[in-house]
């Protein structure tokens, strides 16, 4: 027993010590303060989607802009701008929520807020298939920019896709200070990348009257064909999805240090003028080099931006860095959503629309059960869609969208109620920035619909209604049980105590050992399918416990045996101890179950595990009088 013992603690220890290398040591409550970010960890932790919509969101532009080649490009610039200024109005406005509600929770808290929980579903479901999809579109775009530099690697999309996934999801157990650290020195060198690629880019367009030669060749882009509206618009709703993320700073607002939302502001700003840059460099370059998106399902797919980084810059050593940190950022954008769907849960779990578990700090200080759900959730968006980033644009920006709407919206209401200092400037920012959002909504629905929109906008009324339904679970628990009551003082009578047993052994004995303890109104019920020896258990019952226990002077158990002809085992058992409670109103009745406890998981493979289904169906068929007690018999290990 003491080598058993000496071997299962070093088991354990072995257990606990992968457990650590893989997810970290447990922190302790007190320690959750450590794990606060500052700006500059901010920035990675909760920007990195706003900064690697600039991979995808130009590129799903310039894949509808080029369908029509040169032509197309012409409106390029414009639409860009557009996209900045909708950018500017979205960052005005959440600078300006996250100074109302710095607790965040972003479109949620602002919409229960002003128009109660209900409608404040709508605006999580919003968020929660925002976070869902930016997870599935940045990883593919970020395995994307592998490809453009490894095309050999790009019949292994999927796989890389989902190594990138289990590597997120790790990461984030561990906690969201050390992913954040990960993530400041590539953020950084892509920023200076990008910078470096802009700036070079617009002096050899203006050194060159407009016209640059590339350096590394393009693909060859075709002559012009007429441009209808309908294909503008939608090549605005595709260069839309650039704008995701500019609310996950607001939302995550909580995770900074003190101050709070001064350093939400300051990440918040950064984030938009880094972007806002971005674009607009874009904006000039793509249609000075005559760049356009590619099809990713084709060989030699190259991302815009590699197009670009080749064309000023060439393939040479400064490209590989650019693309190695672009692939980075792009690909691990989806930490944004790492660290703000948990927290979405946790608000919905805490007014009872998901399970309590959300609600719960794992480990390492963080909501586990969030991040697992996001992570498979994601490994299934990325498996039904091969991990092509263009599949998936078309599902992605009506959740965010959706979540900037509601905001907005939520944010009028606050400044009509609270009103308060300049308050009318503050309604009208938010009131253009609404009017804004809506329309762009409203053309990203309807130019996208048919290309897989329909999904978002079908799943979405179907998250409401399955979150409505469990706090209605919750709620109709509550008013059955959460009442308080008197405890009634008097000595109940000893319950019925009945004890399921396939043969007479030590299992048995100890079940009934400890019946004994609890009344002397005790039924052994033995099952008989007509091939065992009842007749042995019944003999073997009058010598080994009948005659002792007359011996003792104690209540002596009484045993039945029941003939199944169909060799039912459950269902005569269930029979029994419904009859028992019909003919005994006033008692409980104890079911006392004996089963072994094996020394390792894979002997339960050797046995019928008739002790774990007959509880299951106690408690799916019984009532509030039975109860069920597991009587264990551990074995040793030989």
């Amino acid at each position: 027993m003491q080598r058993r013992n000496q071997f299962t603690t070093g088991a354990r220890s072995i257990g606990m010590s992968i457990g650590d290398a893989v997810f970290g040591k447990a922190l302790a409550s007190s320690e959750r303060k450590k794990q606060a970010l500052t700006v500059w960890t901010g920035v990675p932790v909760l920007g990195l989607d706003a900064l690697a919509s600039t991979g995808y969101g130009p590129e799903a532009a310039l894949t509808v802009l080029g369908t029509v080649g040169i032509a197309g490009l012409r409106y390029f610039p414009i639409i860009v701008i557009l996209v900045v200024v909708q950018l500017g109005l979205l960052c005005i406005s959440y600078r300006q929520t996250a100074e109302a509600y710095p607790n965040g929770g972003g479109a949620y808290n602002v919409t229960k807020d002003n128009f109660g929980t209900h409608t404040a579903l709508w605006a999580a479901v919003a968020l929660l298939l925002d976070y869902l999809l930016n997870v599935a579109v940045g990883i593919s775009a970020g395995i994307g920019a592998v490809v453009s530099a490894i095309p050999r690697l790009q019949p292994h999309t999927l796989m890389l896709c989902l190594i990138i996934l289990a590597t997120l999801a790790i990461l984030n157990l561990r906690g969201v200070r050390e992913s954040g650290i990960v993530f400041v020195v590539p953020v950084f060198v892509f920023v200076v990348c990008l910078a470096v690629m802009i700036g070079v880019g617009l002096m050899k367009v203006w050194h060159s009257g407009g016209h640059p030669h590339p350096i590394v060749p393009l693909p060859p882009i075709s002559q012009s064909r007429t441009i209808a509206w309908w294909l503008l618009l939608t090549a605005f709703a595709n260069g839309c999805t650039a704008m995701t993320g500019v609310e996950a700073v607001t939302n995550g607002a909580p995770l900074f240090k003190d101050p709070k939302v001064p350093n939400a502001h300051k990440a918040l700003t950064a984030l938009m003028v880094i972007l806002s840059v971005f674009l607009l460099g874009l904006g000039v370059l793509c249609p000075a080099y005559h760049i356009v998106g590619m099809d990713e399902r084709q060989p030699g797919y190259q991302t815009v931006l590699s197009q670009v980084v080749a064309a000023v810059a060439g393939h040479n050593f400064f490209y590989y860095v650019s693309l190695v940190s672009i692939f980075i950022v792009l690909a691990y954008s989806a930490q944004t959503s790492f660290a703000d769907f948990p927290r979405v849960c946790r608000l919905l779990a805490e007014d009872r629309f998901l399970p309590a578990a959300f609600a719960r700090r794992g480990r390492r200080l963080v909501f586990s059960e969030g991040i697992t759900v996001l992570t498979v959730l994601s490994a299934a968006l990325l498996i039904v869609f091969g991990g092509i980033t263009d599949k998936l644009i078309p599902l992605f920006a009506i959740g965010a969208f959706g979540a900037f709407l509601f905001s907005q919206i939520g944010m009028m209401r606050h400044w009509l109620r609270k009103r308060g200092e300049n308050f009318r400037i503050k309604l009208f920012c938010n009131g253009i920035g609404a009017v804004s959002t809506s329309i762009v909504l409203v053309i990203i629905i309807i130019t996208k619909f048919n290309e897989g929109a329909w999904i978002t906008v079908m799943v979405a009324p179907a998250a409401v209604l399955l979150l409505r339904k469990i706090n209605q679970h919750y709620l109709r628990i509550e008013s059955q049980i959460g009442r308080s009551v008197k405890f009634q003082a008097s000595k109940p009578q000893a319950p019925a105590v009945i004890i399921p047993i396939s043969r007479w052994d030590l299992a048995a004995e100890k079940a009934m050992q400890f019946g004994l303890l609890l009344s002397d109104d005790i039924t052994a019920v033995h099952v008989s399918d007509g091939e065992d020896d009842k007749q042995h258990l019944a003999n073997l019952w009058r010598d080994k416990v009948e005659t002792p226990a007359k011996i003792a002077h104690i209540t002596v158990p009484r045993l039945l045996i029941i003939d199944s002809q169909y060799r039912r085992i459950y269902q005569p058992i269930i029979d029994f101890v419904k009859r028992a409670t019909r003919e005994k109103p006033q008692q409980f009745i104890a079911v006392i179950i004996p089963e072994l406890v094996e020394p390792h998981w894979y002997n339960y493979l050797l046995h019928n595990l008739y002790g774990a289904g007959l509880k299951l169906r106690l408690f799916l068929n019984g009532d509030s009088h039975i109860v069920v007690i597991n009587t264990p018999r551990r074995l040793r290990d030989i």
